[in-house]
């Protein structure tokens, strides 16, 4: 009579998740049991299971089960350690957070952060909408003391409200050093739980940056 062996209970309790509860490793653990009741009682007598395989299959199901409750654990401190980094992250609702994410331009002033790269006689910022499109290039003074953008565009108009991405290119004359996003200050307004990402901050305008992207925080200028 061919039985189920209890090894295959302990598979199916390894199938349970993080959010299995300590009911359906007991309701496994009850199967498992009898199944092993059956294997005995239908074991051949002139060739008898070993008691050794019976520990294995012990050993086994303790081990699933065990690694199950591991794996609960992990989930309810991976939770708890959420809550902090949110309750952590409220105090920044309000500040300034300096980061490369795209500029929410409003017809107000930007404080951006330019990083020239050592060797650049020149600088220049380079402008794109949020298509992509090229939409101003200014060059300015090669420092990376903070430089007040004020939203012009090629021929010097302003440009109309919405998200653009700002990167500074480095030169040594017409050379073309480096090229990288400009850091910039910007208010934030929420932060969001981002799962296995991390948490996220909403700056005003809507643009999400992750806080760990977060190089500076200051209070809110004006």
């Amino acid at each position: 009579m061919d039985v189920p062996s209890a090894t295959s209970a302990s598979s199916s309790a390894g199938t349970t998740g993080t959010g299995g509860s300590a009911t359906t490793i007991s309701s496994d653990f009850n199967t498992f049991l009898k199944m092993l009741t059956v294997q005995m009682q239908n074991q051949d007598p002139l060739n008898p299971i070993d008691s050794a395989d019976y520990a294995v299959q012990l050993a086994t199901f303790s081990g699933v089960e065990q690694q199950v409750r591991t794996n609960q654990l992990l989930a309810d401190m991976q939770g708890k350690f959420q809550q902090l980094g949110m309750a952590e992250m409220a105090s920044w609702i309000g500040k300034e957070a300096r980061s490369a994410a795209p500029v929410a331009y409003d017809g107000t002033p930007v404080t951006l952060s330019p990083n020239p790269a050592v060797g650049a006689n020149r600088a220049v910022l380079v402008v794109k909408d949020a298509q992509g499109n090229l939409v101003s290039r200014e060059e300015i003074p090669v420092s990376a003391k903070p430089y007040q953008w004020l939203g012009a565009g090629i021929d010097g108009s302003p440009l109309p409200s919405g998200t653009y991405s700002i990167a500074l290119e480095s030169l040594n004359g017409e050379t073309v050093i480096s090229s990288l996003p400009v850091e910039h200050y910007a208010r934030v307004i929420e932060a969001k739980g981002g799962g296995t990402s991390g948490t996220r901050l909403v700056l005003q305008g809507g643009v999400e940056v992750l806080a760990t992207d977060v190089t500076a925080l200051r209070e809110a200028q004006g």
